[in-house]
């Protein structure tokens, strides 16, 4: 960031951006990024970052966030390296052409896909988990062969800061190359090969808009409320300390967390004596003083947490606020409705509002008048519960009798679905995402005898075999049309 003479600070002007760009898209068009070795370098290398630089993590995640090191470690660093080591052990094989299966006319020929990498792609995180919401991506984006420019949330300034410093002594500098100081909108205006954006609705429609203009492809992740049914047949201790936990882990700042539970009206106040104890148990009685509980990232967002708890429901756990210091405490609320105005936008704090529902049907009828969620959570012993669920609701992901755990496994992709998002990303999944699989067919010059019964002139003898060869294509494996 630079100075201006009365000593504010300036952002980044778009002229820059677009310089860096230019760098970023003369060292992709080198062809140095498509090196199977120079990708397990660049791999090799986010895996030293993470490992080389935890406690400077740790300490920025606790400036940005007031994160406890056991969930920077647990939610961010891990996830990062096993992102990075599973991407290297893997990535020959991610790397081979895909043969696919061939038909009569091209039986002597060479058919496969080939996955090439998109260009320069734009890499937008969010600031509710800042590391791994910038390096996930960027793991699967070096994989597939991209050169990268990511720009981290100015909310999270601490850690923006860090990376901003580090890519440039682990990561090619041409390559890989972080923006701090400038607006999203102004790196919207230049033209990426792909937008991989994690935020919020709002944004994740003006990253749409500006990358059509180009027809950028796009993936969203975007947040929401993701709903979590508490059936009357579960283990409720084991329900209420997996909910506590996935709701309050790093202050309720989670896009893949419940977001408000439907509860069977039979146990909604078993449930609440439940929370009560895990609350207690994980954060004292006093949770401001706890090192184990974050705070909100700013006092804007503090602002508007705070409004949302006090406007719905009643405070029956929890409630406190100190504003000073970003803190709302661990709070449940009771007797919300579905017009409360915490009902219609993603919560992203420590506030967990349930509704009393009396049946499985009701939840699910509930569940499918929203948009569809990033993730869905039910909690039941009874497998038909389960299995109706899943079945009857659509969502980025789903989790039985747990939360937020599907996120973290690398073999399962992070999904959004209609107002949620859209794309995959994760893995193998994240390699695809930031490959363009190219169709290509390699053909012989020796079956002539068959290929020209579909040059000109058109006689009514070659349009019979044809059609003789194309319906028999309806019958069985191995034959096709002539084409």
């Amino acid at each position: 960031m630079r100075l201006k003479s009365n000593g504010q600070a300036s952002r980044t002007p778009a002229s820059v951006c677009a310089e860096m760009l230019k760098k970023s898209r003369e060292a992709f068009e080198s062809k140095k990024t498509a090196e199977e070795s120079f990708r397990l370098g660049q791999l090799d290398g986010i895996v030293r970052m993470v490992v080389e630089n935890e406690d400077d993590f740790v300490e920025t995640l606790n400036g940005d966030l007031h994160k406890p090191r056991f969930e920077s470690l647990l939610s961010e660093l891990i996830l990062v390296k096993n992102e990075a080591l599973f991407a290297i052990n893997n990535l020959k094989k991610w790397m081979q052409p895909e043969h696919v299966e061939r038909n009569l006319a091209t039986t002597l020929d060479q058919c496969f896909l080939v996955n090439e990498p998109m260009g320069v792609v734009l890499i937008v995180g969010d600031w509710s988990a800042p590391v791994q919401q910038c390096l996930v991506p960027l793991v699967g984006a070096i994989a597939a062969g991209n050169a990268v420019l990511l720009k981290p949330s100015e909310n999270s300034s601490h850690t923006a800061e860090l990376l901003q410093k580090l890519f440039p002594l682990y990561l090619d500098k041409e390559c890989y190359q972080v923006v701090c100081d400038v607006m999203l909108a102004d790196l919207l205006e230049l033209r990426f090969d792909h937008i991989f954006y994690t935020g919020t609705f709002t944004k994740a429609q003006q990253v749409m808009q500006a990358a059509s203009h180009h027809l950028s492809p796009v993936t969203l992740v975007v947040g929401g409320k993701n709903p979590c049914y508490v059936d009357q047949m579960c283990d409720l201790p084991v329900a209420a300390h997996r909910i506590a936990w996935a709701r309050f882990h790093n202050a309720g700042q989670n896009n893949v967390a419940p977001d408000y539970i439907l509860c069977h009206a039979e146990i909604r106040d078993k449930l609440v004596q439940a929370l009560t104890s895990c609350v207690l148990e994980f954060y004292g009685a006093e949770p401001a003083q706890s090192a184990s509980f974050g705070r909100l990232v700013n006092m804007e967002h503090f602002l508007r947490v705070r409004e949302l708890m006090l406007s719905s429901g009643k405070v029956v756990i929890g409630g406190e606020v100190d504003e000073s210091d970003k803190f709302i405490a661990p709070t449940v609320l009771l007797d919300v409705q579905e017009s409360d105005a915490i009902m219609k936008h993603e919560i992203l704090g420590p506030i967990l509002p349930i509704l009393t529902v009396y049946n499985a049907d009701e939840a699910i009828d509930f569940v499918r008048r929203k948009d569809k969620p990033l993730c869905l959570y039910v909690y039941s012993s009874n497998p038909k519960v389960i299995s109706k669920f899943l079945t009857c609701t659509s969502s980025g992901s789903f989790c039985a009798n747990d939360s937020a755990i599907q996120s973290s496994l690398v073999t399962l992709p992070v999904a959004g679905v209609g107002a949620s998002g859209m794309g995959l990303y994760h893995g193998r999944y994240s390699f695809d995402t930031f490959s363009h699989r190219k169709s290509c067919v390699l053909r012989t010059t020796h079956v002539e005898c068959v290929t020209y019964l579909r040059f000109p002139p058109y006689e009514d003898q070659r349009l019979s075999l044809m059609m003789w060869a194309t319906s028999l294509s309806r019958k069985g494996a191995g034959w096709c049309n002539l084409l």
